[in-house]
């Protein structure tokens, strides 16, 4: 039997994920801070529009956030009509957005004051993964908060994975992103690097793909890129974010990270390029600029 789900956020990912809820026959009750986004939803999955996350948390077993940012979570969740205004003591809350690990800790700890249990369950795997309902979702949160919203996890994810306790999801998933990030720049370099050289474009990638090179980042963005197709699948502008958190942890774990580092680097000069908004496999367009070379 479905229950009663509220979603904040309809972006590229949370639209389709809440539209996975409903499929799974969850009656999901949709905002977006604009409105003709949560509108449209609703006109081609059904459920309920709401005005104000508090609106979208009223009733609902569990209410699942998917914005950009900690300010954006904690003034949803907490803000005036946040949806903790709205939900009923003992209503999961469940962040899947990628925010720092202290954000999510101080945010839980005031829901918790409310009576409202919280759970942080960032995800990986970029749009087409959010269509399809075959996510990874890395949740950190008690084991009685991780059981509660496995149902809504399956209803979204593939693999899903408890990696500790509260805010250990999100230190997870910005490692996870920050190796992502540096895959991608460094492939980058490696294309301007083939196209100096002269070689077969379409074969160096394809050798990359067959050989101890290979990664998701070449199946997803080699092709690509020799298009200089930027379609957001995960703009570009929010993996930066996901850098600077993950290097953020290092620093204050006393460990170096030099690899994002200088990855951070390179996302920074396509940033300076006004490609905030392009997928981050943008980031070929500042290791182009360096070498002077279009592939």
């Amino acid at each position: 039997m479905g229950e009663r789900v509220g979603f904040v956020g309809l972006g590229i990912m949370g639209a389709r994920m809440a539209a996975c809820l409903a499929r799974a026959g969850h009656e999901v009750a949709v905002y977006n801070r604009t409105a003709e986004k949560a509108e449209a939803w609703v006109a081609e999955h059904g459920g309920r529009l709401a005005a104000t996350p508090r609106a979208a948390a009223e009733g609902a077993a569990a209410v699942i956030t998917m914005v950009v940012d900690g300010p954006q979570v904690e003034h949803v969740l907490l803000g005036e009509d946040g949806a903790a205004h709205g939900a009923e003591p003992g209503a999961l809350m469940i962040d899947m957005s990628t925010i720092a690990p202290a954000a999510a800790r101080r945010i839980g700890a005031a829901l918790a004051e409310r009576g409202l249990p919280f759970v942080d369950a960032p995800v990986s795997g970029s749009s087409p993964k959010a269509q399809d309902g075959t996510l990874t979702i890395m949740a950190g949160g008690t084991d009685a908060d991780v059981a509660r919203a496995r149902p809504f996890f399956d209803a979204m994810g593939e693999t899903i994975l408890h990696v500790g306790a509260l805010g250990q999801g999100q230190t997870v998933k910005v490692i996870s992103n920050a190796v992502g990030a540096t895959n991608c720049a460094t492939l980058a370099q490696a294309l301007v690097v083939g196209k100096a050289a002269g070689v077969d474009m379409h074969g160096l990638v394809g050798v990359l793909g067959a050989s101890s090179a290979a990664s998701t980042m070449v199946t997803l963005k080699a092709e690509r890129m020799l298009e200089h197709d930027y379609t957001p699948m995960f703009r570009l502008a929010h993996m930066l974010k996901d850098v600077g958190i993950c290097l953020d942890e290092s620093e204050a774990a006393g460990v170096p990270f030099p690899a994002a580092a200088l990855a951070r680097e390179l996302y920074n000069a396509a940033m300076g390029r006004g490609l905030a908004e392009q997928d981050f496999a943008a980031v070929l367009e500042a290791a182009e600029g360096l070498a002077g070379i279009r592939i």
